[in-house]
């Protein structure tokens, strides 16, 4: 029998934690909540989860720095009641992989966390299955089997599940300009909200990660087009 995923639920509204995580356990989730930070972490060193939903405002560590200190090692959905567009920018460049605004239904942040955990687990770009192993670019190895990124110099590179999809997409289709809806779909699943600035903002975290702005083109009006020359193996 397969595991279920181990999902850790962060918000220190008591109810708001246990509606969820009794909705997400009724749909084959194993779930474990937090009501801060402090409990957050003594529950990943008990148990790691394969992926952690995060309210922002909370007493003590608030989400964006726990999310900033978590830097992608686990896959996180942030949690917001703002509803502007700036603090959802702002959720996603301290490297969150999607945000859900409450007030939320628990069936919207299933959906959510499953769209998260299928990215995990493999690349969603419409025809890149022509492409099965390994893609190298001036000195960088990316690796689609083991979901990881080597610099130049050999270190791994941590990427979010969001970035790597990202940065596949690009880079398995060197030369072509992929528009926002594309990637849109490729980074956050079919049931992705329009959300533009989405897409610029996961691709600005992934030029600074890769320290090239010039391997990755903004067309305007059209999208992003990746600029190295790729091999595939």
């Amino acid at each position: 029998m397969t595991e279920q995923p181990h999902i850790l639920l962060v918000d220190d509204d008591s109810d708001i934690r246990e509606l969820a995580c009794d909705y997400l356990k009724e749909h084959g989730l194993s779930t474990t909540g937090a009501a801060n930070a402090e409990q957050m972490w003594h529950a990943i060193h008990a148990r790691e989860p394969d992926l952690i939903v995060l309210d922002v405002m909370m007493p003590g560590q608030d989400g964006i720095s726990v999310c900033r200190e978590m830097n992608g090692a686990i896959p996180i959905i942030l949690l917001t009641a703002m509803a502007e567009e700036a603090d959802r920018v702002l959720g996603l460049e301290t490297g969150a992989d999607d945000y859900v605004t409450k007030p939320f239904s628990p069936r919207e942040l299933l959906a959510r966390i499953r769209s998260v955990l299928r990215r995990e687990r493999r690349s969603t770009l419409p025809g890149a299955d022509r492409v099965n192993g390994l893609l190298r670019f001036d000195s960088w190895v990316v690796d689609r089997l083991r979901r990881q990124v080597t610099d130049p110099a050999g270190s791994t590179v941590v990427l979010t599940g969001a970035e790597f999809d990202l940065l596949w997409a690009l880079a398995s289709q060197p030369g072509v300009v992929l528009d926002r809806d594309t990637l849109l779909v490729t980074t956050r699943g079919r049931d992705a909200a329009p959300f533009d600035r989405a897409i610029d903002v996961l691709i600005s975290r992934l030029r600074n990660k890769l320290g090239n702005r010039d391997l990755i083109k903004t067309v305007r009006g059209g999208g992003y087009q990746f600029t190295a020359a790729v091999e595939a193996d």
